[in-house]
């Protein structure tokens, strides 16, 4: 088994770090390759941005998946296309339907989860605001309906949504948390504090939130490496979005070095794998 780490080409949106011109996408795609990233996340759908990155990503040996948001089991059809042609390693998922029954979320992920399965996709379904997995309630309990669903595990959606106080956390919401990560076969990596979805991980007094953070995934790989087989990886994709996601000072810009912090926190989820 082993780890991957990818970074999210939406993250290098804005980037450099209070530059005048922004990167290009060749660019921001060297950047990557030279931070020492196993691949890269984009949305494949659009094929012109697609045809575009695909060879660079090949030249540079860059790995890719697709992030997808399908509203239906038949538009997903359309993303494994566009995964296929894309060469995506995985599929990351986002559950568009919210339906306030279980019960009535189950066949969309059921279906999804056949049709990767047919086309040969490993399939994960990210925990994330304002999607069928935004509350940590409803999808503890659509795990347990489903005993096959994976999950991508962006924990920061469910930190601010429940707001939980702390840290510490209560020893109730560390069981549930413990509960997702045991079904994360992959991550999305960001630190929320319990009002803000991204904060700066390099300022020290969000150091708390950086250690609880750690913590979770730290547990998530070790579940991992409990069930994986031999040949099973791990993708962890660093994901720090920019503004409205990265705060921004009164003068419009953000307050820390983006791409920084996301080397960083490569170079940290490579360590906690390695002592798991």
């Amino acid at each position: 088994m082993k780890l991957q780490v990818y970074q999210s080409y939406w993250g290098m949106a804005g980037l450099p770090f209070n530059g005048d011109e922004e990167w290009s996408m060749e660019e921001k795609l060297e950047k990557i390759a030279e931070g020492g990233f196993d691949g890269v996340e984009f949305l494949m759908e659009e094929k012109a941005h697609r045809d575009a990155m695909v060879p660079l990503c090949d030249r540079l040996g860059l790995k890719r998946s697709n992030i997808v948001f399908p509203w239906t089991p038949e538009e997903f059809d359309d993303d494994i296309k566009a995964a296929q042609d894309g060469g995506a390693s995985h599929i990351n998922l986002q559950p568009m339907p919210m339906p306030r029954r279980v019960a009535d979320g189950v066949s969309y992920i059921v279906r999804c989860m056949d049709r990767a399965a047919a086309a040969g996709y490993q399939l994960f379904f990210e925990t994330h605001r304002d999607r069928m997995t935004t509350d940590m309630y409803f999808t503890l309990d659509l795990i347990e309906a489903v005993p096959d669903m994976v999950l991508c595990g962006d924990l920061s959606h469910f930190l601010v949504g429940r707001e939980f106080a702390g840290p510490p956390i209560s020893e109730q919401n560390q069981q549930y948390m413990e509960q997702i990560l045991a079904r994360c076969g992959a991550f999305h990596g960001r630190v929320a504090s319990r009002e803000q979805v991204q904060v700066p991980t390099g300022f020290a007094h969000n150091q708390v939130w950086v250690d609880l953070y750690e913590s979770w995934w730290e547990y998530g790989f070790k579940q991992f490496k409990e069930r994986a087989g031999e040949d099973d990886v791990m993708t962890f994709v660093v994901e720090l979005g920019p503004p409205t996601y990265a705060i921004q000072g009164a003068d419009g810009r953000e307050l820390s070095d983006r791409w920084e912090e996301a080397v960083r926190m490569k170079d940290r989820v490579r360590a906690i794998w390695e002592r798991c």
